[in-house]
């Protein structure tokens, strides 16, 4: 396996036409030992090699065990769909990311992971993520108002506002009597818990005992702990409603959650089942959709042909700027921008399996115990997989256009283990970008130079300042 340090990033126009979205660049060999441990906790995307992005196999020995990493779609398939059962998720991700979220869907395996997965299924079915549209038009036109109320020409931090954004939408929808804190609070804690966790700590890489303190768990703890406050006084106000007026209680998420039973087994969550999921959706869940708007408004403002397709499409459709329950299937190049900037930006930038027993995946032996690890990052940028992998081109995914192999493009996961709200954060996203490009045009701040960072989720290092201009 080889995975490397950060280098110099390449933001220029293609000759071919497109923008070459900022990465750090591959490296041309392996690091060492130390090198590589320094890497991965500044920033593991930046921890790749040149034959990662060219190779559909590459395998090898290091401080990890047994590694192989998977960039070919019908490997990938065989992975996560075919013989998933053999492919838990391992412990090095469980270690890195349990503080907080070991309890939740994310993390949970085995029959743990079914039950809960059996129990929430309900909230996020077609009709009821389809019934959410209305309160995610309220909170994206609710933005718009205002900023339309500030100062034109005013530079702001599009992934804070984004992540407000979308907290916003959470506490309209699936946590509809609101969060307990102010959002502001919440978007502060969150960034800088999934900032603490994110980090690897080279104790996990080096398989040290969990007893052992880490870093990382240490400078998380006073958010776990805001977490913790915040959710356990969700949980009693519901708890009291549910009590006192059942009737009246909202069918959101903290109800499904609190009044769940496996359908197979008549189990319901425990106590921190049910503390450990909420703070999944409220961290992991909000973070993927506001880094998408995030990735899609910057990738918009260096590309000024994708961005006038879109101003005329929302112009077209949106008429008084807001988004109707029938507009969202008709926003095509709207969801192509959000498409493109998830692959060039997927959300969980690795996806880590380990090998129950012996396998044979095509010519490819795997022994049991080996990690698997299959890097949306790389696939989505992969040499052998797409024309020109590092332009943005939203027209990749338009109606029409060549075929995409679903295991080449994995923004949300396959297989049994597919992000359960990925259709609520599609609409979602969809939603907040075309009222925003109906009603703004953001341009990067001058002398801001933009590098993603790897922390759970891919995010911009140091955020995303634009000079924000209404339209009209």
């Amino acid at each position: 396996m080889t995975l490397l340090e950060p280098a110099a990033r390449d933001t220029m126009k293609a000759a071919t036409g497109g923008y070459r979205a900022p990465r750090p660049a591959p490296l041309d060999e392996p690091l060492g030992p130390f090198a590589l441990l320094r890497a991965l906790r500044k920033n593991p995307v930046a921890t790749w090699t040149t034959r990662h992005f060219e190779d559909k196999v590459v395998g090898g020995t290091g401080l990890l065990g047994r590694v192989v990493v998977i960039s070919d779609p019908a490997m990938i398939k065989h992975v996560l769909v075919d013989n998933a059962a053999n492919y838990p998720k391992g412990d090095f991700q469980r270690r890195v990311l349990s503080s907080g979220l070991g309890n939740g869907l994310l993390l949970a395996d085995g029959e743990q992971w079914r039950g809960q997965r059996r129990a929430m299924a309900p909230l996020f079915s077609p009709r009821n993520v389809a019934s959410f549209k209305a309160a995610m038009a309220t909170v994206a036109a609710d933005l718009a108002a205002r900023w339309t109320r500030q100062r034109d020409g005013r530079t702001v931090d599009i992934s804070n506002e984004m992540a407000r954004a979308t907290l916003r939408v959470l506490a309209r929808t699936v946590f509809s009597d609101g969060l307990t804190r102010t959002t502001d609070e919440f978007a502060d804690a969150v960034t800088r818990y999934l900032g603490a966790i994110g980090q690897v700590d080279p104790l996990d890489v080096l398989d040290a005992p969990g007893w052992i303190p880490r870093i990382n768990q240490l400078r998380a703890r006073p958010m776990l702990g805001f977490f913790e406050d915040a959710v356990d006084a969700m949980i009693a106000r519901r708890r009291r409603q549910l009590e006192a007026e059942p009737g009246t209680a909202p069918r959101d998420l903290l109800t499904l959650l609190l009044e769940a039973a496996d359908p197979e087994t008549g189990a319901g969550l425990s106590e921190l089942e049910v503390r450990a999921n909420i703070v999944t959706f409220i961290a992991a869940g909000h973070e993927t959709t506001s880094n998408a708007l995030t990735w899609s408004l910057y990738l918009l403002s260096q590309d000024p042909n994708a961005r006038t397709r879109v101003e005329d499409e929302v112009d077209a459709l949106l008429p008084d700027g807001v988004v109707g329950p029938d507009t969202l299937d008709k926003l095509v190049q709207t969801r192509a921008v959000l498409d493109e900037a998830l692959r060039l930006y997927p959300p969980a930038a690795t996806i880590s399996r380990e090998a129950v027993d012996f396998d044979q995946i095509g010519d490819m032996r795997i022994k049991a115990g080996t990690r698997v690890f299959i890097s949306p990052w790389v696939l989505h940028r992969h040499k052998r997989l797409w024309d020109e992998p590092d332009l943005f081109r939203p027209e990749r995914f338009l109606p029409g256009a060549k075929p995409i192999d679903r295991f080449a493009y994995l923004p949300f996961g396959a297989g049994p283990r597919v992000c359960i709200g990925a259709s609520f954060a599609l609409q979602e996203a969809v939603t907040l970008l075309a009222t925003i490009v109906r009603g703004f045009r953001l341009d990067l701040a001058a002398g801001h130079e933009v590098e993603p960072v790897q922390r759970v989720s891919l995010r911009p290092r140091d955020g995303m300042p634009m000079v924000m201009r209404r339209r009209n």
